[in-house]
């Protein structure tokens, strides 16, 4: 008898089921990175003198991680639609132009390639 072989897909495009994925803090937790001390840090650098109410710290923490989920989930949906596994800065600039207007989009994307580019040296 022949055993019968299964082929694996190249790249898999669809979530595990949950008997498959460990039972783990980050698999049963969905939460959110928190940036209110690089937003302080940015806050002291740029007015010295001035503070943030936790409120307000919040607002820019949501905002931020709001963006960071829709370029992230722009980005996958143009690497899906292209057929490939791996995710390339092209994918990443190419969903900020779709999401962002004009010079917004044009200054994010190069403000991020130097401070890519800043990391790489460093």
């Amino acid at each position: 008898m022949a055993r019968a072989s299964t082929k694996k897909s190249r790249c898999s495009r669809r979530r595990q089921s949950p008997a498959s994925r460990k039972k783990s803090h980050a698999s049963t937790y969905r939460g959110h990175r928190n940036y209110s001390l690089y937003i302080n840090r940015v806050l002291k650098e740029v007015v010295p003198q001035r503070g943030i109410s936790a409120r307000t710290l919040d607002t820019m923490n949501i905002l931020i991680n709001n963006i960071f989920e829709r370029i992230s989930t722009e980005a996958c949906s143009m690497m899906y639609f292209r057929n490939r596994c791996t995710l390339t800065p092209q994918d990443v600039q190419k969903a900020v132009y779709s999401l962002f207007p004009g010079k917004l989009a044009k200054y994010a994307v190069a403000f991020g390639s130097e401070a890519v580019q800043r990391y790489l040296h460093s």
